[in-house]
């Protein structure tokens, strides 16, 4: 089934990880994505909440596979900032493969912080955030 970032908003968190856990890693990105945070998924506040972070906060992210590091579009002004190691390693919600987004040895601001994506659909990745062991939030790429 090909998924939208609209549709993920809405979608309850149980069939959010049910879809990350039916999802192979997919290759690990090019380029730059879109981000959208997902928190509060299935709630008629969802939308709002990633508006808001996507005009204040966080914008997506820039990868380069090449070098195994990706770069995060940050504040109102899309600055490339926070980096993180990408490479593929076991996920901590199901054991499965995913892509792992590294933050431990590249950011003093973020290091305690954990991402997962799989490819759910074509150019839209998937993803979970962890802050030491404890998941936070769900985000999606659109590329």
């Amino acid at each position: 089934m090909a998924y939208t970032v609209a549709q993920l908003l809405k979608t309850p968190q149980k069939e959010l990880d049910a879809i990350f856990t039916a999802a192979e890693p997919g290759p690990i990105p090019e380029g730059q994505a879109d981000g959208t945070a997902i928190i509060a998924p299935g709630t008629t506040f969802s939308d709002e909440i990633a508006k808001m972070i996507s005009l204040f906060a966080w914008q997506g992210k820039v990868f380069d596979p090449k070098a195994g590091v990706l770069r995060n579009r940050i504040t109102p002004f899309g600055l490339n900032a926070i980096v993180a190691k990408v490479y593929k390693d076991k996920s901590w919600l199901d054991g499965k493969e995913c892509i792992l987004l590294d933050y431990s040895e590249t950011s003093l601001v973020a290091h305690w912080i954990r991402d997962e994506i799989r490819l759910i659909g074509p150019g839209l990745y998937l993803g979970k955030v962890y802050w030491d062991k404890a998941r936070l939030i769900d985000f999606a790429l659109q590329f």
